[in-house]
Order: structure tokens, then C-alpha cells, then sequence
């Protein structure tokens, strides 16, 4: 080949080794769409994990037909695990989350169920103690009142998050739990379906927690989460109850906070919050009775909250402290409640789970006690942030906020020094 045929002909080259590719992909693409040769092999490190469950599963009474019919042929499902690394509670603005959660459209809808479903929510009230506008709400908030309950296969979900070691060994702890749900006979596998982290039916309960606290309000002689209604508020209403929730006692409450406060105050009663000078944002007197905790959802410079017990009971449903906020706002906006009269920041993204989890470990590491490495920030979390915003000369506020973090993961000698 001359030097002046090169420019042509390299060129065509280019191009035949482009259509080559084309077709080679269009080729597989049309043997995997229409060929799929029994989809593809089983994943043999899935398949192993699985098998190796079976101890675990037989020691829990499961027995091996309902092993195998529940897991024979599994695959992962990888969009599945991809999912574990969202969290839709974190990575936003609060306000931006609760105007998502607590929209027009969801409490006229709230409100419509209440009506719709008046008896058989006093009903419910009677029994459990819990008001008809909380279930309600997490009814709404968690499936959109029945409408959205998932349809993902609870028993591959789970497989696939205990084979991702999501959590540690909590999913595979889950997933013994739903093939006992299967063998117990309330629920066909085909309709066993839920969330892609194995949340159920419309209340989404794990497998635990259906086992647990499901209950058959209905009377038809099954715990049907998926389809009945009575039994769903019933479950509802049983887990809350069961994890402590005491009636008459709201979830808290915005209040105004007074100049000159002291933001190392955290705990205290209704009355001592009210002599300190703290006022309802709805204008209400404080409750008679009870204790209230000081919280900043986004820190002084958002709303702030007394929440009470039963607010803690809510995050037994989610941990999240958002979450909480949501299914209590929601359910006082169902009573007739105003919106939050307090300004949310644009900027106060909550933190992922991996970032809890650092946070608790390097307040740890500076000698304050931490109940949990899992992310969870408790309010005793928060009175040691408070402490050491303090010890910073920050606004002892409990949240932790950039100028907090910078502070907390400064270089580690540097930081013991300044804040001792």
C-alpha cells in the first residue's frame, strides 16, 4: 500500500470494524432478548449462600419443601442491591422531604379514609389506643393508603439484600421469617410481594414485624397486610401499641423558641419548657402533663420541636427523625393543624447512613457513649453534639451540620486539644 492510498482506505477500515461491532452486539442483543437459553446460569456464589441458610432456616422450624419451593432456581436481583444505597429520607433538605411527604394531594386523600373508614378506625382507637389520624398517616406516607405497596418479590429481595450483607445478618434473619409466613399458609408466594428491601403490604412490614404484630381484625381467620383493609389498620395499630405508644400523648409540637435561651437545654417537662419561656406555634397552651425533648431538625436556624415518647415510637417504624416529623405533621394537618409556621433551610442536607455511621464513630472515639453504630442518631447522640459544639463555641443546637462536621473530623490530636 502506497502512502497516498492510506488516507482512504484507513478510513474504511475504521468503518468495517464499526459495523463489525454493530453487529456483533445486535446479535447478542437478539439471542439474550429472544434466545434467552433458560435466562442465564444460576449464580453459583448465590446459589451456595443460599444452601448455606439451611441450618439456620431448619433450626427455626422451616421445613425443607418450604426451603426449596421458596428458593430453588433464585436469582439475584442486582437492581435490588443497587437500591441499598438509597436512602430517600437522606441526601435532601427537610423541607423539601416533608413538602413531598405531607402534599396537598396526600391529606386530602388522608382525609377522605378518614371519613371512609371512620368506624372501623374507632374501632381500631378502641382496641389499640392509637388515634385513627396516625395510622392513617402512616398508611398514606408508607404506600400511598394502599396504592403503591411494591411488587418486588419479598422472598428474592431479601435473598438478594442477605446476600449483599446489607445490614449485616439482619436480611437473612428476615428471610427465614418470610418462608415461616409462606409455610404458615396467610399468603401464596406470588402475592407475597412488597418493597425491594422486603417491606410487605400496605403498612410494609418486614417479615419480623408481620410475625410479630400483625393481627386479623377482620375476623376471616388470616393476617392479610396485602388486600384487607380492618387487618392492616389493626397491624398498624398493634405494632404502635406493642412498642409503647401511650394515648392522648402527641407526638410534639413546633414551639418558638425565646432570645437569650440557653441551647444546652434539652430535656425537661411542658412546664419546664413554658417557664423557660418556650411557646406553642400554634398559639395552644403546653400540655399539663408530660416531658418534651428539644429538637432541631436543621438546626436553630430552621423550626424547632418538642417531641415527646410517642415520637420515638415512630421511628421504631423508621428510624429516620424526618420520617417521624412527616407521619406526625401529616396526622396533625388531618386534625385541622396549620403548616410548620418556621422557615426550613434550602441547605441542610441530612445525612447519608455511611456518614452516621462515621459521625458515631468518631464521637465515640472522643469518649462519649454511643448506643448504636447502625446510623441511627438517637436524641442521646445529640446532647454529646451539643456538648461539643459547646466545648467549640458553636450553638449547642444537637445538629450536625457542616460547620459542626468540620470541626469533628478535624486532624484527631488537634481536635481533642480544642475541644477539651
Amino acid at each position: 500500500m502506497n502512502a497516498l492510498s492510506r488516507p482512504i482506505l484507513e478510513p474504511e477500515k475504521r468503518r468495517n470494524r464499526r459495523l463489525a461491532g454493530a453487529l456483533a452486539l445486535s446479535c447478542s442483543f437478539l439471542l439474550t432478548t429472544f434466545f434467552p437459553v433458560a435466562a442465564q446460569p444460576i449464580h453459583a456464589e448465590f446459589g451456595a449462600f443460599l444452601e448455606s441458610l439451611w441450618p439456620k432456616a431448619q433450626a427455626r422450624g422451616v421445613t425443607r419443601d418450604t426451603f426449596e419451593t421458596a428458593l430453588r432456581g433464585l436469582q439475584p436481583d442486582t437492581e435490588t442491591m443497587a437500591l441499598t444505597k438509597r436512602q430517600p429520607e437522606y441526601g435532601r433538605a427537610v423541607g423539601a422531604y416533608l413538602g413531598g411527604m405531607v402534599s396537598q394531594s396526600r391529606l386530602q386523600g388522608g382525609m377522605r379514609r378518614l371519613s371512609d373508614w371512620r368506624d372501623t378506625l374507632a374501632a381500631v382507637e378502641k382496641r389499640f389506643g392509637v388515634e385513627a389520624e396516625i395510622i392513617v398517616a402512616i398508611w398514606g406516607i408508607e404506600t400511598g393508603f394502599g396504592a403503591n405497596p411494591g411488587s418486588k418479590s419479598v422472598i428474592r429481595s431479601l435473598a438478594s439484600t442477605s446476600f449483599a450483607r446489607y445490614k449485616g445478618d439482619l436480611f437473612q434473619g428476615e428471610l427465614i421469617d418470610a418462608l415461616l409466613i409462606l409455610q404458615q399458609g396467610d399468603v401464596p408466594r406470588e402475592r407475597m410481594v412488597g418493597s425491594w428491601a422486603g417491606a410487605m403490604g400496605q403498612p410494609q412490614f418486614i417479615p419480623s414485624s408481620y410475625l410479630k404484630w400483625a393481627v386479623d381484625f377482620s375476623g376471616d381467620g388470616k393476617r392479610d397486610i396485602w388486600t384487607n383493609v380492618p387487618d392492616v389498620f389493626g397491624s398498624i395499630g398493634n405494632y404502635l401499641k406493642g412498642h409503647g405508644w401511650k394515648t392522648g400523648l402527641p407526638w410534639g409540637f413546633e414551639v418558638i423558641i425565646p432570645r437569650q435561651f440557653d441551647f444546652r437545654r434539652s430535656r425537661g417537662s411542658f412546664q419546664d419548657w413554658a417557664a423557660l419561656g418556650l411557646r406553642r406555634a400554634d398559639g395552644r397552651a403546653m400540655p399539663a402533663q408530660g416531658d418534651g425533648i428539644l429538637f432541631f431538625p436543621s438546626g436553630v436556624r430552621g423550626p424547632a420541636f418538642l417531641v415527646t415518647e410517642n415520637f420515638n415510637v415512630l421511628k421504631t417504624y423508621n428510624t429516620s427523625d424526618v420520617y417521624a416529623l412527616a407521619i406526625g405533621h401529616l396526622a396533625d394537618r388531618m386534625r385541622g393543624g396549620a403548616a410548620i409556621a418556621g422557615r426550613w433551610p434550602d441547605d441542610d442536607l441530612q445525612l447519608t447512613r455511611e456518614a452516621r455511621q462515621r459521625l458515631q464513630r468518631r464521637i465515640a472515639e472522643l469518649g462519649y457513649k454511643v448506643s448504636n453504630f447502625e446510623g441511627l442518631i438517637d436524641f442521646e447522640l445529640r446532647d454529646a453534639i451539643r456538648d461539643i459544639q459547646g466545648k467549640a463555641g458553636q450553638v449547642p443546637d444537637g445538629y450536625p451540620g457542616p460547620v459542626f462536621l468540620e470541626t469533628l473530623f478535624a486532624e484527631k490530636g488537634a481536635a481533642k486539644r480544642r475541644l477539651r
